[in-house]
């Protein structure tokens, strides 16, 4: 029951996991205007995503763009959008082999031994695109705290961090939290695979034993005889 608890548990965090991966991979907000300087007062807002900027005015009317190239975005956007990429198919990758190693999934047959693999190897996957969605995530805020104390750039240059650098720092916890839960299940299972055994389909008592006992006597006296 515990077991079957905690598998629940691992695939609603896997689930969640896989939705902010994609919520983080379309959003906009990875970099947004900062008010400091003469720009304390305005009335546009910039956001720069990995597949668009986006320009909001007054709270009213927003905007937005596609990239005309790749070559248009900074180095670690350019990374950041392939590995995000791979970590929303590496996210759905990870949940279906989840679904396919849970208890209560009939098409996988009732092999315990075989779902236990099964779900070792979803939890592995989800524990790797955590890391995969935190790495571009925290090398744009790196970049952007960077630009931000550089006092060679301009102000109306310099970004604060936005929405989307939060959502996948929580996205990539969420994720390494479900592939260990995935991890542990499946390591338990095995464990008590291992000490599993069966009962003997004879049972000894009293009186069968004085039976075999008085039947080896006789047959032992039919031998001397």
């Amino acid at each position: 029951m515990a077991t079957s608890a905690l598998q629940y548990a691992g695939l609603v965090l896997g689930g969640v996991g896989m939705v902010g991966t994609v919520a983080v991979t379309i959003m906009p907000q990875w970099r947004v205007s900062a008010f400091i300087g003469s720009n304390i007062v305005v009335f546009e807002n910039f956001w720069e995503g990995l597949w668009m900027n986006c320009v909001r005015q007054a709270n009213i009317r927003m905007q937005c763009k596609i990239y005309d190239s790749l070559l248009a975005l900074s180095p670690d956007l350019q990374a950041s959008r392939g590995l995000m990429c791979a970590a929303s198919v590496l996210s759905f990758l990870a949940f279906m082999t989840a679904v396919l190693g849970m208890k209560c999934t009939k098409c996988t047959g009732d092999n315990d031994k075989a779902k236990c693999h099964i779900l070792l190897t979803a939890g592995i996957i989800f524990i790797i695109t955590g890391f995969v969605v935190l790495i571009p995530v925290s090398w744009v805020a790196n970049s952007i705290i960077r630009d931000f104390y550089n006092p060679i750039v301009e102000n109306g240059q310099k970004r604060e961090l936005g929405e989307a650098l939060y959502i996948g720092w929580t996205t990539a916890l969420v994720l390494i939290a479900g592939g260990a839960i995935f991890c542990c299940v499946s390591c338990v299972s095995k464990v008590s695979g291992s000490y599993s055994y069966s009962i003997p389909s004879h049972r000894t008592t009293p009186k069968s034993y004085h039976m075999e006992k008085k039947s080896s006597s006789v047959y032992s006296k039919s031998q001397y005889v």
